[in-house]
């Protein structure tokens, strides 16, 4: 049995959402997945697929700006779940750097082969390798004031019948599903643990996936997997569909017809002049992780003071002056912790 039929609940859908009218506020005030039913569905691309294959590819070709883009291809054996090889000492798939014409065909010379090679150009960014898309009427109204300081970065997915083995992303994520039907599995961040998270490195796309096999779940060597399936959700997506989720939660994500394009918009409410907290749990693992229980614990309490609890506590009964990095982060503030970090490791 597949993950997806042992998985109860169902993503929440808003229906009715004019494209201008995205309820921002609400999505970010909920930190909580939600279906955007046909916010995309006037785009040309998205009505350019539902008329066929064929001519969402033709489409995507005459904006092709013919730079090389990064694809991959596995074997038909793969079944479209890009990951790594048997033995963990590297992928099941080659990747290239060809031609984005020259890999559409390739998708498009297999459209009715039930036993296609798995085809994937993943995260591609738009401006550069599609430019004029978006201004062809293929782009979400992005009119919240947090855009404004945090312009998201927006990029393209086009592949077949192709699986995004269960991550996380440090950013929130607008995920546009333009071409085809995609199927969206959900974990809030809490589930890690039972998720059974791979290698830091190297990883099949970039980021930390799970090991899980979710289409043949091995619950001998993964018994936890039933746990995170309680949480999870599932979201259905239609061409023309907008899914909405926080940063940090896990998705796996599967493409299901033999053509598929999924357009999204990343994006972060922080400060750009903050560094990424993946760096922080790196070094946490060189300065932390394997000291003594005592003394774990007792960092514990130092970060819940520091980091964790209100960000102002640690500093309110000192004198303005006194605070040094206590105070507010600004761009100052940022730039001597990041000279005095880089000066202590390079001790």
């Amino acid at each position: 049995m597949s993950h997806a039929a042992r998985v109860e609940r169902r993503t929440r859908v808003i229906e009715g959402i004019a494209p201008d009218a995205i309820p921002f506020d609400a999505l970010m005030v909920e930190q909580q997945p939600a279906i955007l039913r046909g916010v995309a569905c006037d785009w040309p691309l998205v009505r350019e697929g539902l008329g066929s294959a064929k001519s969402a590819l033709d489409y995507l070709a005459g904006f092709d700006a013919g730079r090389s883009v990064v694809a991959f291809t596995g074997a038909p054996a793969i079944q479209g779940r890009f990951f790594y090889n048997e033995a963990l000492t590297g992928f099941n798939f080659e990747g290239a750097r060809v031609g984005l014409s020259a890999m559409l065909k390739r998708i498009v010379d297999h459209l009715v082969d039930v036993d296609a090679p798995s085809f994937y150009i993943g995260s591609t960014d738009l401006g550069t390798y599609l430019p004029g898309l978006r201004e062809a009427g293929n782009d979400l109204v992005l009119n919240h004031a947090m855009f404004v300081a945090n312009p998201p970065i927006t990029s393209i997915w086009i592949g077949n019948r192709t699986v995004a083995t269960a991550h996380y992303d440090m950013s929130h994520n607008l995920a546009c599903c333009a071409v085809g039907r995609r199927r969206f599995t959900l974990f809030p961040p809490e589930q890690v643990a039972n998720l059974y998270p791979g290698p830091l490195e190297p990883t099949p796309g970039g980021q930390v996936v799970s090991m899980v096999d979710f289409r043949q779940p091995d619950f001998a060597a993964h018994p936890d997997f039933r746990t995170a399936l309680e949480t999870a959700e599932i979201a259905e997506l239609e061409p023309g569909d907008v899914l909405f989720y926080p940063a940090l939660w896990w998705h796996h994500v599967e493409a299901l017809d033999p053509f598929n394009v999924l357009v999204n918009y990343w994006w972060n409410t922080s400060p750009a002049f903050m560094d990424t907290p993946q760096n922080t749990l790196l070094h946490a693992m060189l300065s932390l992780r394997d000291r003594p229980a005592p003394e774990k614990t007792a960092w514990k309490a130092l970060f819940d003071y520091y980091i964790f609890g209100p960000s102002e506590r640690a500093s309110a009964h000192l004198p303005e002056h006194a605070r040094g990095p206590l105070s507010s982060l600004d761009a100052a503030t940022a730039r001597r912790l990041r000279a005095q970090l880089i000066g202590k490791l390079n001790r």
